[in-house]
């Protein structure tokens, strides 16, 4: 039988269907109830689950209020936020408009209907930035490129804050008077043996504990004239000036110069009359040669401490420091350690295992190992700190010096050290000094107007220049000779120092070198293996030098020998014309009588009518008698013809002369 088949249900009625839709959605919806869908947010979080994102009153009441003005039929405009706009002496449109929280097209705009054409990487002034910024509603507030100096502008110490602090004293005096001895004798150290030719090339710092327990630091300066600028400024770091005098010398050229040094920085000195053990010694002579500059001591009822000492004996040494103490004591040196630290770079270098190195005398608050500072044109951070001994240190407070690692560059010697609270601060500042450097030297080097330009041009063109260029293994060494060399030459030579650096010669000098075809004079300092190699190559050549003023006078023979020679003239003989005759085929032959000196045939011939020159040039022919001949001497006739010149008559003079060339050398 064959199986019967199911009755066919009826088709759904459509509200059948969407009642299985709804129970469908419905026991999903269950099923899901537990589970959250997406991130669970901080305000979800806070509110207990549900919670979609609730809208804060300030923000529904802005709602309605911009439903109002729609309903109403108003624009709909968002509230103006009036801000403070910072603006430098130029900024970038775009950065304008980012500071006004402005779309940058609106500002285009605005700077396009005012007349400029300009996108939004351009770069406009601070007066035009002023127009646009009142147009969008906002308040300028200016501010200039050097404001970035200011967090190091710090505020004036408390009295009660202040503590006594070591007194900086500055050695001077003239060349090997005995200065870097005496500071030996003092320290129980021998600094002078390491010293080439005995002469102090450097500026040492040194801390010297006495035996009365009194710490003071003592400034060791070079004695020779190109150190003039050094010697200067070791006198603003310094206290108390020691001015060191030969008893067998007496005052000299560079004893001279550090009195007119100690008096321009208004610092009290004492005068150290060393050498006195000798058998020549003088005291007394020094003593009265002192009051020509005005400096009266003691003995002669005057008010500079002087005092009689020995660097080979010994004498006289405590005297001194108690000369010193007693006018430190005077002067009450107070610092505040507790602050950031503020100092000044003695000496700066390259040092190739450890970088940049400077010698920093600490003035003011103490430096401490991570400190971030800024220094002239460079900046850095303390990595470490070692004192005159060599021995690291974490701390340097006031009237200490200490080198410090952790330099991105050579400092110029006598920069200022000042500690700022951030890397970022301290580079900031760092480039605001390097820019305004180079457009100072931009500007000193370039010439206003076209009158300036076209003088200097005709200068340069009627002075010879000896290009040089200057490597020295310190900073102070380096502006030292920079120095030198430039007063060397007159209003027809001079010396050019193309570039000066500290560190190693290296391949990038010698290159500098060829194409200017100047020698390197390298203080202290050597070239490397390529920079050798490539000057032998190229015909470049490189000098060493121990001894400051051994590079001066070196320098000074070259740049002499760029002197044009100076001519003279020798006058040898006057002749008088008696009668003029007249030759065929040689023209006027003068008939003359030498009447002085000689007549020369190669010498030079002037034609004087009434004392006055009316002719210089050559003698054509020189005759006596019939015979050409190369001389005539005085008393004795002859014929002269002139070359190229016939106006000559009887009762003329002539005068005859001989020119030499005399090698001229800079004074």
């Amino acid at each position: 039988e064959a199986p019967r088949s199911k009755p066919a249900s009826p088709a759904p009625s459509r509200k059948e269907m969407d009642n299985d839709r709804d129970q469908r959605s419905n026991r999903g919806k269950g099923r899901d109830d537990g589970r959250r869908a997406g991130k669970l947010t901080l305000n979800q979080a806070l509110s207990g689950g549900e919670g979609g994102r609730q809208r804060s009153m300030a923000a529904m009441k802005r709602k309605q209020e911009r439903a109002r003005q729609k309903a109403m039929g108003g624009p709909v405009e968002r509230e103006k936020v009036v801000r403070d706009v910072q603006v430098p002496e130029a900024i970038m449109v775009s950065e304008l408009a980012n500071r006004m929280a402005e779309r940058v097209a609106d500002v285009v705009k605005a700077l396009m209907q005012n007349g400029m054409m300009v996108t939004q990487n351009q770069s406009i002034d601070a007066d035009t930035a002023e127009l646009i910024i009142e147009e969008f509603g906002h308040k300028i507030v200016r501010v200039s490129d050097s404001d970035v100096e200011q967090v190091i502008q710090t505020e004036e110490d408390k009295p009660e804050d202040l503590v006594s602090r070591p007194p900086v004293i500055t050695i001077m005096g003239h060349v090997d008077h005995g200065k870097t001895s005496l500071l030996d004798a003092i320290r129980n150290a021998k600094v002078v043996s390491g010293e080439a030719g005995g002469i102090t090339q450097h500026i040492g710092a040194y801390q010297v504990t006495t035996d009365g327990g009194q710490v003071l630091t003592f400034l060791d300066t070079p004695g020779h004239a190109a150190f003039t600028s050094m010697r200067s400024r070791g006198a603003q770091v310094t206290d108390i000036v020691v001015l060191v005098v030969a008893a067998d010398d007496a005052v000299m050229p560079q004893t001279v110069e550090a009195i007119n040094h100690a008096k321009a920085a208004g610092v009290p000195m004492i005068v150290a009359i060393n050498k006195v053990d000798k058998p020549d010694a003088n005291p007394q002579k020094v003593r009265t040669d002192l009051l020509q500059h005005e400096v009266i001591v003691e003995e002669m009822s005057g008010e500079v401490q002087d005092v009689e000492v020995s660097a080979h004996t010994g004498q006289g040494l405590d005297d001194l420091l108690e000369a010193i103490a007693l006018q430190a004591e005077l002067l009450e040196l107070k610092a505040n350690p507790e602050r950031s630290a503020q100092g000044a770079v003695i000496e700066a270098q390259l040092d190739v295992g450890r970088g940049p190195v400077a010698t920093v005398l600490v003035q003011n608050g103490t430096l401490r190992q991570g400190d971030i500072f800024v220094v002239g044109e460079q900046w850095g951070k303390v990595r470490a700190m070692e004192n005159d001994k060599g021995e690291r240190v974490k701390e340097a407070g006031p009237s200490v010096p200490v080198e410090v690692l952790g330099l991105n560059g050579t400092p110029e010697a006598g920069d200022v050290l000042n500690v700022v609270e951030t890397e970022a601060q301290a580079r900031e500042i760092a480039e605001y000094r390097e820019s305004a450097a180079k457009e100072k030297r931009a500007a000193a080097g370039a010439a206003t107007t076209l009158e300036q330009l076209m003088a200097k041009a005709k200068e340069d063109e009627n002075v010879a220049e000896l290009p040089i260029l200057v490597k020295a293994d310190v900073q102070g060494s380096a502006e030292a000779i920079v120095q030198a060399m430039e007063k060397i030459g007159n209003e027809e030579v001079r010396v050019r120092v193309l570039h000066s650096g500290v560190g190693a010669i290296t391949e990038t000098d010698v290159g500098l070198a060829e194409a200017s075809g100047a020698p390197i004079m390298g203080f202290n300092v050597r070239a490397n293996a390529s920079a050798r190699n490539t000057a032998n190559q190229k015909g470049v050549e490189i000098r060493y030098y121990s001894v400051i003023y051994d590079l001066v006078d070196d320098v000074k023979k070259a740049a002499s020998g760029l002197l044009s020679a100076e001519i003279r003239e020798n006058f040898i003989g006057y002749a008088e014309i008696k009668e003029v005759f007249k030759v065929s085929g040689v023209g006027k032959v003068a008939g003359c009588l030498v009447t002085e000196g000689v007549a020369r045939r190669s010498a030079g011939v002037r034609l004087l009518r009434d004392n006055v020159v009316i002719h210089e040039g050559t003698l054509k022919t020189l005759k006596r008698f019939k015979d050409e001949v190369s001389e005539v001497q005085s008393g004795q006739e002859c014929g002269m013809a002139f070359e190229n010149y016939d106006d000559i008559r009887p009762k003329d003079v002539i005068e005859i002369f001989e020119r030499e060339e005399v090698e001229r050398n800079l004074d």
